[in-house]
């Protein structure tokens, strides 16, 4: 029962380092990258599907996307979806190419990715202390049902901390190398 809780939290953990991954890949440094435009939804006859679901996405140079819908009637939706985005781009066609050039960013709004990232990595920390918390409850429960001993408990919640501890690291490294990355001129 205790390895049970313990691969839970683990398991779940790790899905709350999968999901800072994801959101720090969705703020945008100065270079491209294809996972930029994941937030892009498309409308795709009266349904909106994101925009790798009705175009390729690639890195053309080290500051351009090009995006090249699979339907030619596709690419002004597309283009009219990549500008109408938050994501402050200007994307210029070119017959079926729809080509996405990074715009340098501003000490400004580099300082502004950085707080948003920084964000990002204490929503982060919090689901993982949730994590533990829940663990946590679940073993003084089991002691209280008298199904294990003190000091099992007292073992089981010492590794539940050091996993915790370790994510919580792993998160630190992860925010420390996108803000390095966005610092990049």
């Amino acid at each position: 029962m205790i390895n049970e809780i313990k691969k839970d939290a683990e398991a779940r953990m790790k899905k709350s380092l999968d999901a800072l991954h994801a959101n720090f890949n969705k703020i945008r440094t100065g270079r491209a990258h294809p996972s930029i435009l994941d937030s892009v939804m498309v409308d795709y006859y009266g349904a909106a599907m994101p925009i790798n679901q009705v175009a390729n996405v690639n890195v053309e140079d080290a500051r351009t996307l090009a995006v090249v819908p699979w339907e030619k009637s596709m690419v002004p939706k597309v283009e009219k979806a990549i500008m109408t985005s938050d994501l402050g781009l200007n994307p210029s066609t070119a017959g079926d190419v729809i080509r996405v050039p990074m715009p340098m960013l501003t000490e400004e709004t580099r300082k502004g990715y950085i707080k948003q990232a920084r964000g990002e990595a204490e929503n982060a920390r919090v689901a993982i202390r949730s994590v533990r918390r829940d663990a946590n409850n679940d073993l003084k429960a089991l002691l209280k049902d008298k199904e294990i001993s003190e000091d099992e408990e007292h073992r089981a919640v010492d590794d539940i901390q050091k996993l915790t501890d370790k994510h919580i690291a792993d998160i630190d490294k992860q925010l420390e190398a996108k803000e390095h990355d966005l610092m990049q001129v």
